[in-house]
């Protein structure tokens, strides 16, 4: 588009390379704390990242629909993206390397991050085309209260409700019941079904985020910087009722995460795009090819994990221990410059990639 936000590809773009560094260190056995997921409730730099790419969904929906004519073509083309995305997500779970390159069904993860990425951009874009600001708002407001009260107040098996990983947490409880075997973990999953209701409203977020980058308003990076902090704020109290948590991505992380979303994306605003300051090029190379890269990225981080050198050894083992691992320096760090290598490496990627002016739409 001509009237492109740079900063709005830059934020796209750094998220993308963060969701590859803390996707791909040389072992999970030595990371650095802030590139770990929290344990369960609370929140680390890492668990930003997620809910950081739904937000610029949400953004990029304005940028591609507004003041576009709806038609048929249109919602076609929604469906299909999000068909795309779900059967990217779907063949990275259940790609093996022996013939017929599928796992056994039973060892299938039927959840995943492109799958939510998918259901959230469909929702997201549906609701956008459909609905005013302020019905929008209506409806992110539903949908976090009413994922509290489903929480909060639903019995389950008996036995009142948690936000504790057990089994009466009802997020965890559906996800078994529905997904079985096929959930990342054996009681719960990350990108679970019921979470995905809230998960829809960091895309909404964005939305408004979007709406106010290409409205007529002035100091929109200030503007911004109010948002953020608001949602912060609403994010630290509902925290005392409804804990901060990735896993369930509960209502008041999808507000502690907006509200840090805005806080950045306005800082880079007002440096790049009105201060004219020019700084991030290779993330916006990143975020023109995002999708794409962070399939890359997951289905090679897969296969080297599966190529064995020897009966206890694969080749992303062999090349970590070979290449990154010496008695000079601390694991963690060996493990963190191997994630980085790998960034570089998709960096360089997304480069070409952009020079030759390739640009894969999923």
């Amino acid at each position: 588009m001509k009237d492109r936000i740079l900063s709005v590809d830059i934020f796209r773009g750094m998220t993308i390379v963060l969701m590859i560094l803390v996707n791909t260190p040389g072992t999970w056995q030595a990371v650095y704390a802030p590139l770990r997921h929290a344990e369960w409730h609370g929140y680390t730099p890492t668990d930003l990242v997620f809910p950081f790419f739904l937000f610029i969904v949400g953004t990029s929906i304005v940028f591609s629909y507004k003041n576009k004519e709806v038609t048929g073509a249109t919602y076609k083309k929604i469906s299909i993206r999000t068909l795309k995305l779900i059967g990217l997500g779907l063949f990275l779970g259940a790609f093996t390397l022996t013939f017929p390159f599928i796992k056994d069904f039973e060892n299938i993860r039927f959840p995943g991050v492109l799958q939510r990425i998918g259901v959230v951009f469909f929702f997201a874009s549906i609701l956008f085309l459909n609905l005013n600001w302020k019905a929008l708002i209506a409806t992110a407001v539903l949908l976090l209260v009413g994922y509290w009260i489903l929480m909060d107040f639903i019995p389950v098996n008996g036995m009142e409700s948690t936000f504790e990983r057990a089994p009466n947490n009802l997020a965890n409880y559906i996800d078994v019941q529905v997904f079985g075997s096929h959930n990342y973990k054996a009681d719960y999953d990350p990108e679970g079904l019921l979470s995905t209701l809230p998960s829809i409203v960091s895309s909404l977020l964005g939305i408004f985020t979007g709406l106010i980058l290409t409205s007529k308003q002035e100091k929109k990076a200030t503007i911004l910087m109010g948002l953020g902090g608001s949602f912060l704020i609403l994010g630290y109290v509902w925290d005392l009722f409804f804990p901060i948590n990735k896993a369930l991505w509960t209502s008041s992380f999808v507000l502690v995460t907006a509200g840090w979303a805005n806080l950045i994306l306005a800082l880079i605003y007002y440096l790049t795009d009105v201060k004219k300051i020019s700084f991030g090029s290779i993330f916006r190379y990143a975020g023109a090819n995002a999708i794409v890269l962070y399939f890359l990225s997951s289905f090679i981080s897969k296969v080297l994990g599966m190529i064995k050198v020897n009966e206890t050894t694969s080749l992303h083992g062999w090349l970590f221990d070979t290449i990154y691992v010496h008695d000079f320096m601390s694991l963690q760090m060996s493990s963190l410059l191997y994630g980085l290598t790998v960034v570089a490496f998709y960096c360089l990627l997304a480069y070409v990639l952009y020079q030759r002016k390739i640009f894969i739409k999923v």
